[in-house]
């Protein structure tokens, strides 16, 4: 009896020191839907001042938009309503800059082909393409972009905090290496595990 205890712990010693591989799932986890309708604002220049107006119009155009589309679920419904409020838009840009006292020419559109460049968000790898947006243009339109997910509202995600990637590295990765990438796995021990 002795010796089969004694057996016992040394195979349940043995498979607790050897490591298990938990798959993540999380690579099925899409933080964009494939129909969404994105929300772009491209700053006058990288000045300070003008990332400020940037904001300035992201607070005020984000906070009225997400109440317009915070209870909807179907998105031609969504493309509808914004369709018949950009000219609301218009007008709280125009209230920002007069608030802030500017005179800048800015344009406001809703298209299905505004295009974005690749962006990695944690680990998510969203490819460049031309995407269904409100594109708020302010001045020349030359600095830093903003932009999240208005429906369905997923702007709590602030996408532009994400990297950047040149179209040039993109194609020389292959896209083999990008699954791989960001397929996670992670190890345990079962030993350690039991224990704690």
């Amino acid at each position: 009896m002795r010796k089969l205890i004694l057996f016992s712990v040394l195979i349940f010693l043995i498979i607790g020191f050897f490591p298990q591989k938990i798959e993540s799932n999380e690579q099925d986890y899409q933080v964009i839907p494939d129909e969404a309708i994105r929300l772009r604002i491209l700053a006058n220049s990288d000045q300070e001042k003008d990332q400020a107006i940037k904001h300035a119009v992201r607070d005020a155009v984000n906070e009225e938009v997400t109440e317009w589309v915070e209870e909807m679920d179907d998105i031609d419904e969504a493309r509808a309503l914004i369709s018949d409020r950009i000219n609301e838009i218009d007008q709280i840009i125009a209230d920002v800059l007069a608030k802030e006292k500017l005179e800048m020419e800015y344009n406001v559109e809703y298209r299905k082909d505004v295009k974005f460049p690749t962006k990695l968000y944690d680990q998510y790898l969203y490819p460049a393409g031309e995407y269904e947006a409100i594109l708020i243009t302010l001045g020349e339109a030359q600095g830093s972009n903003w932009w999240c997910v208005v429906f369905p509202p997923l702007c709590f995600l602030d996408f532009s905090f994400g990297t950047t990637v040149e179209a040039a590295e993109e194609e020389e990765a292959p896209e083999e290496e990008l699954e791989e990438d960001e397929e996670e796995v992670e190890y345990t021990f079962f030993f350690l595990k039991w224990f704690s």
